[in-house]
């Protein structure tokens, strides 16, 4: 087999479809049929099911493909550590983003600084919920992600500290206290974001043995900042993840006792990571300070 051939079983799997993935990787389909019938035939098993055009991975291609992004993954390391000696002039660098606190307070001003350091790196970001940036990084689908800590599955880099704060309606009863426990929640209406931080929020209930009335899931953050400045409900979510400037009524009170949350970056394993990812680290380790102001 070739990385040739594993490179194209990855992007056939990523994009569910051999006419996309020769899209992407700018071959014919054709050619991205053959290789994939030749690495099938070379390792003895089907990669994928297809039926009426669509297709998924087999079970043994779901764990092949995890070998096969580890191995793709090693190849880009090694391509990059010849680059570092030419100057890291050339590379790629795939990042896993989630939510506000990564999206809008952190990664901008790292990648920056990053893209004037390394002009020559070429940057992928992915965004998606933090449960999602984990699986990309078990995956190998990319370098380096930004997570909750802990999370002792990985090597991690803390990068910021904040604290989880308590929304309601600027007239709610609430407002007037400087702190709010959990106990208070549980009499109003709550509403949920999994925009990043429900698995918090639900193991500070579960640790309580407390039950929040939850009447509202969202998906987004500015969902969840509207039910509450409309005052259909309470919520809990990490301070940094709070817009810097909105015109929704809304006040925030920490909780009592205090709950704070930590993120960092992630790496399957620091002691193969490329140079692009190693540089990129420790280029964020001087920007948290800055980046949080």
């Amino acid at each position: 087999m070739t990385l040739t051939q594993l490179e194209i079983f990855a992007v056939v799997a990523a994009r569910k479809g051999f006419t996309l993935a020769a899209s992407q990787l700018k071959i014919s389909q054709s050619g991205v049929s053959h290789a994939i019938r030749a690495l099938e035939q070379e390792l003895g098993v089907a990669l994928f099911e297809r039926q009426q055009g669509d297709i998924e991975l087999t079970d043994i291609g779901s764990r092949l493909l995890q070998r096969a992004q580890a191995m793709l993954g090693l190849a880009e390391t090694m391509r990059q550590e010849a680059l570092d000696a030419l100057g890291m002039k050339r590379g790629t660098l795939r990042i896993g983003s989630f939510g506000p606190t990564a999206s809008v307070r952190l990664l901008p001003a790292i990648l920056a600084a990053y893209r004037q350091a390394y002009p020559g790196i070429e940057v992928h970001v992915d965004e998606g919920p933090d449960r999602q940036v984990l699986q990309w990084l078990q995956e190998r689908r990319i370098d380096v992600g930004f997570v909750v800590l802990p999370e002792e599955q990985f090597d991690t880099c803390p990068l910021l500290e904040d604290q989880m704060v308590v929304l309601m309606p600027t007239d709610h009863a609430l407002a007037q206290h400087p702190a709010v426990t959990l106990k208070q929640l549980c009499l109003d209406p709550f509403v949920l974001t999994e925009a990043g931080s429900a698995e918090i929020v639900s193991r500070l209930f579960l640790a309580a043995r407390l039950q929040p009335r939850i009447r509202y899931r969202t998906s987004q953050l500015l969902s969840t900042l509207e039910v509450v400045a409309r005052g259909d409900g309470l919520s809990i979510v990490a301070q940094s993840s709070l817009p810097l400037r909105t015109t929704l009524d809304y006040v925030q009170r920490p909780l009592d006792p205090p709950v704070m949350r930590t993120v960092g970056l992630a790496v399957v394993d620091e002691r193969i990571i490329s140079p692009a990812t190693r540089a990129f680290i420790e280029l964020a380790r001087t920007l948290p300070r800055n980046v949080a102001d």
